[in-house]
């Protein structure tokens, strides 16, 4: 793409949940017109996260692994060791980005991933995310608020899969999902991290820079 905008990449480790939910609100609050955008790489403990679809819902969680109400679209998901997550911080308003061509770049940077390792991965009409011989490898929610995003794409590498058996993932019955690991693909998330973000760079027309500082992410213990 010929026009490149600079994003401050951020490689967090593990975070526990509600700690990133409540940096990525408080980001897109407080950002002005200036703020570059940011992508943050991540792993969290287990945890299940409800989207806007998923209020009300009753489910019975696995292990007591707790639930965390959150404000991106779709309904429950499962997060946890083994899985990468990059959170997206975009003004998409300043990239003259719509929501649904946002999506359809993140999908494209996991489906071109899969494509540089011989897999064939493809989206799926109405149910955002990746999918491969129908299970799904990674989910989507983004939360879009006066132009900006957060939230972001997870994609499933070498995990415990049995938690997700107590949900129907993004609210579809029935909906097997799959990882890197049973695809006999890498399975090591510092260089599958690094190789989907250079993989969003492209799609998404960015030129990825260093943070300058520690984000308030990381202090929160």
């Amino acid at each position: 793409m010929s026009d490149r905008h600079t994003a401050v990449v951020r490689e967090l480790g593990c975070v526990d949940y509600a700690h990133a939910f409540a940096d990525m609100q408080a980001f897109s609050a407080t950002r002005d017109a200036d703020t570059p955008d940011e992508i943050w790489l991540l792993t969290h403990p287990p945890v299940y996260t409800m989207g806007l679809k998923g209020r009300g819902q009753a489910f019975a969680p696995i292990g007591g692994i707790p639930v965390v109400q959150t404000d991106r679209g779709g309904d429950i998901t499962y997060h946890g060791p083994g899985q990468l997550v990059a959170y997206l911080l975009l003004d998409i308003n300043r990239r003259r980005l719509g929501p649904k061509e946002l999506v359809r770049r993140i999908e494209a940077s996991v489906i071109g991933l899969l494509r540089d390792w011989g897999v064939h991965a493809e989206r799926r009409a109405g149910a955002p995310g990746v999918y491969v011989t129908g299970r799904k490898l990674a989910a989507l929610g983004l939360r879009v608020r006066n132009g900006r995003t957060y939230h972001g794409l997870s994609l499933n590498v070498d995990m415990d899969l049995a938690p997700f058996r107590a949900i129907n993932p993004c609210g579809y019955a029935g909906l097997e999902v799959t990882q890197l690991r049973d695809l006999a693909l890498p399975t090591k998330l510092s260089a599958v991290g690094g190789a989907l973000l250079n993989r969003l760079m492209v799609e998404l027309g960015y030129i990825a820079e260093a943070a300058p500082q520690p984000h308030s992410v990381v202090s929160h213990g």
